[in-house]
């Protein structure tokens, strides 16, 4: 391990500072470490698909996440600000360990779960949310999830569309506007403050 992130004791340094200050331990996260600009600005950066997309810009994880709760809302017009909170906080932790595309996750296994868990039990909390979330919003999210892949995969990361239906279903039912909006990706500072404004307003409601 290098000397620059040991602490004088030379005990490995688990904790990152944010922009804000603070500072967040990755093996026992508090919420009150937990920032809203630091996750807008992070998840902002941090890029989907490996950065393997088409366009200007990455397609970043605040992107990814806006079109799972636009996709989410569209399958369940019923459901209120606080599930749409949880569909659009559901990649949260990755503003602290990135996006691992799948192929490395099949690579590791399923060790890095203990760490994103224990980040976004964490950011729950900040937010006012439940650690566990109700099975039937947990379906909900892994569709949508599945369904912004699928879109995603085929429009911005070179997938062919039978390809992407054996890795992720079947295409979804989506607007000409949703493709509009949100498969064109945007400046990290335009996505940051999306999903910013986003989380607030689903906050007020």
């Amino acid at each position: 391990m290098s000397k620059a992130i040991k602490s004088a004791k030379g005990a490995p340094r688990a904790w990152q500072r944010m922009l804000s200050g603070r500072r967040l331990d990755l093996l026992d996260p508090s919420p009150l470490d937990v920032e809203m600009d630091d996750i807008a600005h992070g998840l902002a950066r941090v890029a989907r698909w490996n950065g393997q997309t088409k366009g200007a810009h990455i397609f970043s994880v605040a992107q990814h996440v806006l079109l799972v709760e636009a996709l989410a809302r569209a399958k369940t017009p019923t459901l209120d600000a606080r599930g749409r909170l949880a569909v659009l906080l559901h990649d949260s932790a990755e503003y602290v360990i990135g996006d691992m595309i799948s192929p490395f996750k099949a690579v590791i296994g399923d060790s890095y779960k203990v760490v994103e868990n224990r980040l976004l039990a964490a950011i729950h909390l900040r937010f006012g949310l439940p650690v566990s979330l109700p099975e039937n919003l947990l379906k909900l999210i892994k569709t949508a999830d599945r369904n912004a892949a699928f879109l995603e995969s085929t429009r911005l990361a070179g997938f062919e569309e039978a390809e992407a239906r054996r890795f992720f279903g079947p295409p979804p039912k989506y607007s000409a506007a949703m493709e509009r909006d949100y498969l064109t990706p945007w400046p990290a500072s335009t996505a940051a403050k999306r999903f910013t404004e986003r989380v607030e307003k689903l906050l007020r409601a």
